[in-house]
Formats: structure tokens, C-alpha cells, sequence
């Protein structure tokens, strides 16, 4: 987490695995609750920043009830591909520094491989998770070995670097054989009550499970009457699905193509948004489209983004590209890229891009409190990416029916994810009949249905945050008194936080 907020100090490690220290840190967030809720504050953003410390706290006091450390390899995976990974791709400091930082951390790769297999429980671990965990754990030799050496471009730095990987290698290739015959029989399903929990305590939004649940069938509803509206421009017909299949046809011929026009879009996406003049833009920001990384290819089907370390002076972001693991048959790349069309392109490179998470998260890490760029939740973040979609298409940019019914589409898939994760983590539907649903009611090939209900039965209550947020901040936007540039950049510039506070900021 250091490493990602680009705070000094802890580049050396990895951190302590250990099922004692998981258990210390539990301890500590429950002191730290109890600290923080005896403390008076006398200013708003003292308030707002002890109430968004406290919404983390209690959504993290609340999980211990249901311990990632023991059900889900990510919990150590995640660990030790993203801190190895970021430093190399953002270089912030002199190659030398970089690599002797990533030797230390190859250094303690063995032990926290050794913490995972120690402490999952196969009473608690889900073979759903394990087998998604399997996955990743195989592209740690690749990736230790070849693709962060591949990142150096000292030639002695590189095969240092590459010399030093091969213990972290074969503690991969033994996690990999313990994954393959590790015997489980837990469940990935949350349960509605601890759903419901997260969304009230955490996310602050007043509702639980059922009644988001009912959110995202009547937002289906909605989109699905306007985009039969629209699918008559593009195919003749109201079958929007029809409409968007053939729209699906247009699309790169390779991946390498769609890393580019993908580029091209995002820059597209920047001069409307500074043309239009919606935002205040961060001083020295910058969007590089790149591939995405070989270790996310097996869990992750779609466009992602990595955003400027908030406590570093940098504002670079990347987007990066959601390409296929190399093991992927042709019909499979040719999925992926269908699901990337042309049509498609400009409303997720506003999302991913301008004025969506790269704009936001560049603009926010000028804030001044601490707290802000430390903690944030989905619920805003994944919220502002999709409100700033409708945004664009009410100021023109989605200037085709083409296009238009894209934008939608976009949106009645996360509407779409709304009554999915609801469905799947509360007992009410089957991973077959999410993957069903995913592929017909939201215009996803069956394999990208596919790896998105994987994704939600590893992530519970994040699939909902896109239409839930984009929602709420457009609610809060009808009260604002002011133009829409100071809303942006008032409401979006204090952070990502729970949305019940982003209101009490954006309207005081």
C-alpha cells in the first residue's frame, strides 16, 4: 500500500504475513476505532476526514468476521505482484535504487508464499477462489524472472535482478503445486447480512443488500427502454443486443491495434473535456495507454487503471489495456477485442481516462488532507468514472447512434452487475445463472461473462459501486449551487470519498 501511495520508506518489504501479525492488525483497527470515535473535531474537513477514516475502520473491523488472509491466495498474491511491479512502470526514483529495493522484496517473496500456504483454511477457502488464485500464482515465475528484469534497462542491473528472482521463482512453482492439490470446501458467498453491513457502515449509504438489489433492476428497466429507442438508429430494430453484436464486428484486428486506438481516443477524450472546459486539470498530469500486465491477464477482462501515487509529486497515470494471457486461443483474443469495439472505445476511455479516473485521481492528489489520499472507496471513485459518461454524452461527445448505444450499454452492464453481485453474495442465484444473465441482459460474450462473474464472486459489493455512485453524485449535482466545472472539481477534488460525505463537502 506503501509502495502504491508513493510514500518513502517502505520500498525494502513486503510486509509481515504471518497469521500472528494479521491478528495484531486486526487488534490495532479495533484500538483505532475506538481512539478516533472519542475524538471532537471543530472544523468540516476535520470531521469529514475522522468520519472517512472510521467508515474504513468499521468495514475492515467487519471483514474480520470473514478473513480474505484465510479464504483467498489474492491476499498474498496481490502483495508481491503490484509492489514489484508499480515501482518499474512509475519510476519515480534512479534505476539503481529500484532495483536494490526489488532485490530485498524478492528477498521476502519465499516467506509470504510460505504465510498463504500456512494459513489458508480449507474449511473457510473456496475452490472458486483457489482455482482464480492458481491462475495468477502460474505467471509468477514469468513474471519474477523475465517481465521485471524486461523493465530495466541496465543489462548488469537486469541479469542481477533476473539472478536474484530464481529463489522467489521456485517458491512460486511450490505455491503452485500446493494450490493444485490443496483440498477445500468453503464458500465464496458473503452472506446478506455482512453484504448489507459493508454498504451501510462502510460505504455509508443508508441502504442494505435487498434494496440496492431492487436499484439495479429498475435501472435495467430504464436502460433497457431508452437503448430500444436508440438500437432502431443503428440496425433498424429494437433488439438492442442484435444492434450491439453488429456494432461488436467493428473492431481492431489485433490487440497491438487496440492498445493504439485506445491511445488515440483517450487523447480525443482530453481536448473535448479541456475544449468544453468541465475540469480544472492537475498541473504536469499525464495518461500513458498501455498493455496491461501479464499478471492481471488471468483475473482481470477488462480496461483498468493505475493512478499516480496521491503522496508522491507525480501525475502519471496508466490505462492500460486489457490484453489476453498468452495462452488465450485466437477465438478468444477475437472475444476479447469484439468487447472492445470501436463503438465501445470512447466510453471507456472517458471512463478510464478524462474526465474520468486518471482526470480524478491526478486532480485529488493535490489535496492537502492526508486522508483523503490515503483512503478512498469505490463508491466515488468507480461512481465519478460513470457519472462523467453521462456527462459526456449530455455535452455531445457520444455524437452517434453508434456510439450512444454504447454509452448505454456501458451502463446497463453495470446495472446489470448491480442485481448480479446482489444475487450471487445474498444465496439467490447460481455462478451458471450469473453468467446467464451477464451474457443476455449486457452485451458480453459468454466468456467475458464469464471471468466478470468470477471477478464478483472474489470482490463482493465492489461490481455495484459504478451505477450506485454515478447515481448519487448526480443526485447530490441537482442541489449544487454553482457551474458544473466548480461542482467537478469541488466534488471530485476532495477525494474519493463514501458518498454521504462527498455530499456534505459538495454542498457546504
Amino acid at each position: 500500500m506503501a509502495s502504491l501511495l508513493g510514500a518513502d520508506g517502505y520500498d525494502h518489504t513486503l510486509g509481515d504475513f504471518t497469521a500472528t501479525a494479521w491478528a495484531a492488525r486486526e487488534r490495532e483497527e479495533v484500538r483505532w476505532l475506538e481512539h478516533l470515535s472519542g475524538i471532537q473535531t471543530t472544523t468540516l474537513d476535520d470531521t469529514i476526514d475522522r468520519e472517512l477514516v472510521l467508515s474504513q475502520l468499521r468495514g475492515s473491523i467487519a471483514l474480520a468476521s470473514w478473513p480474505e488472509w484465510r479464504r483467498d491466495p489474492a491476499a498474498y498474491l496481490s502483495a508481491i505482484f503490484s509492489p514489484m511491479y508499480a515501482p518499474f512502470q512509475r519510476r519515480l526514483k534512479p534505476e539503481p535504487e529500484l532495483v536494490s529495493s526489488a532485490l530485498l522484496r524478492l528477498a521476502e517473496v519465499p516467506g509470504v508464499l510460505a504465510a498463504c500456504q500456512a494459513n489458508l483454511d480449507p474449511e473457510l477457502a473456496a475452490p472458486l477462489l483457489v482455482k482464480r488464485g492458481l491462475g495468477q500464482a502460474r505467471t509468477g515465475r514469468n513474471f519474477l524472472t523475465r517481465t521485471i528484469p524486461s523493465m530495466v534497462e541496465d543489462p548488469d542491473l537486469a541479469a542481477k535482478l533476473a539472478e536474484a528472482a530464481e529463489p522467489a521463482a521456485r517458491a512460486f512453482d511450490e505455491l503452485v503445486t500446493f494450490l493444485e492439490g490443496f483440498q477445500c470446501g468453503g464458500t465464496w458467498r458473503m452472506g446478506e447480512k455482512l453484504y448489507s453491513t459493508l454498504l451501510r457502515e462502510k460505504e455509508l449509504l443508508g441502504y442494505g443488500a435487498a434494496e440496492l438489489h431492487e436499484k439495479g433492476k429498475s435501472a435495467w428497466a430504464d436502460l433497457d427502454a431508452r437503448m430500444r429507442e436508440v438500437a432502431v438508429h443503428v440496425n433498424g430494430g429494437e433488439d438492442w443486443r442484435a444492434a450491439m453484436e453488429s456494432l461488436m464486428d467493428d473492431h481492431p484486428p489485433t490487440l497491438a491495434d487496440m492498445r493504439a486506438e485506445y491511445a488515440a481516443e483517450t487523447q480525443r477524450a482530453r481536448d473535448f473535456v479541456k475544449e468544453r472546459d468541465l475540469v480544472t486539470f492537475a498541473e504536469g498530469e499525464e495518461c500513458e495507454v498501455l498493455p496491461s500486465a501479464e499478471y492481471t491477464r488471468p483475473v482481470l477482462s477488462v480496461a483498468h487503471y493505475l493512478a499516480p501515487p496521491p503522496l508522491s509529486a507525480s501525475r502519471r497515470g496508466i490505462f492500460f489495456v486489457p490484453y489476453t494471457p498468452d495462452d488465450f486461443t485466437p477465438e478468444q483474443v477475437r472475444q476479447r477485442l469484439r468487447t472492445n469495439s470501436r463503438a465501445q472505445m470512447p466510453s471507456i476511455a472517458v471512463h478510464e481516462a478524462y474526465p474520468g479516473h486518471h482526470w480524478h485521481l491526478s486532480y485529488m492528489a493535490g489535496n492537502p488532507r492526508t486522508a483523503r489520499k490515503v483512503f478512498r472507496t469505490s463508491y466515488f471513485t468507480e461512481g465519478w468514472a460513470l457519472y462523467v459518461e453521462k456527462l459526456l454524452h449530455e455535452q455531445g461527445y457520444f455524437d452517434t447512434p453508434a456510439t450512444e448505444l454504447a454509452h448505454l450499454d456501458c451502463r446497463i452492464f453495470r446495472a446489470a452487475r448491480i442485481v448480479v453481485d446482489t444475487a450471487l453474495h445474498c444465496e439467490d442465484m447460481s455462478i451458471e445463472e450469473a453468467e446467464t444473465f451477464m451474457a443476455t441482459k449486457a452485451s458480453l460474450s459468454p466468456g467475458t461473462a464469464q471471468g466478470e462473474v468470477n471477478r464478483y464472486c472474489a470482490w463482493p459489493t465492489q461490481a455495484p459501486s459504478y451505477l450506485t455512485g454515478a447515481i448519487e453524485i448526480d443526485r447530490i449535482r441537482q442541489s449544487f449551487k454553482g457551474s458544473l466545472k466548480e461542482f467537478h472539481d469541488k466534488i471530485a477534488g476532495s477525494g474519493g470519498l463514501p458518498l454521504g460525505l462527498a455530499e456534505q463537502v459538495a454542498l457546504s
